[in-house]
């Protein structure tokens, strides 16, 4: 994989891949940006949540769950002194749709976490990661709270 910032003006960079789009980056204002794009540590996290999310979404469509709306957050804080590393994260899944399996999103949760997802992969040897997952039925468009839990995972990844 490939990757590239080019700088614009202060602090903003303009970033490329391998997939030939484009994001913008950019510091805070109190540090000489302009705040016009994402610091890199966001993207981190980004990264996170998307490699995870776009694993358990596929997972839970081949299981033929009935999902209508997905999410997942990520909490990350960061250490108070330079080079102020992420200290833990907390991934968070919402799953909403009809008739879920809470089994199926445990397993969807634990073969991300265990055997697909890098980026998770990767984070989890340097810091603790807790999953929490959140199930909603959804009727007539409203959400109820169905199911919620923690999944605990292998012992390759630093438990807190």
């Amino acid at each position: 994989m490939q990757a590239k910032v080019t700088w614009q003006e202060n602090m903003a960079f303009t970033g490329t891949a391998d997939s030939g789009f484009t994001i913008q980056l950019d510091a805070k204002k109190e540090v000489g940006g302009e705040g016009r794009g994402f610091i890199p540590m966001e993207l981190m996290a980004l990264s996170m949540a998307g490699c995870t999310a776009m694993d358990v979404v596929s997972i839970l469509r081949k299981k033929r769950q009935d999902v209508t709306d997905f999410e997942v957050r990520v909490d990350a804080p960061r250490a108070e002194e330079h080079p102020k590393v992420f200290t833990r994260a907390v991934i968070d899944y919402f799953v909403t749709g009809h008739n879920v399996d809470e089994k199926a999103v445990l397993r969807a949760i634990e073969l991300t976490a265990e055997n697909y997802c890098p980026a998770q992969a990767m984070l989890g040897k340097v810091m603790p990661i807790d999953l929490r997952y959140h199930i909603f039925e959804e009727e007539a468009g409203v959400r109820k709270l169905v199911a919620e839990g923690v999944y605990f995972p292998a012992e390759s990844m630093i438990t807190g």
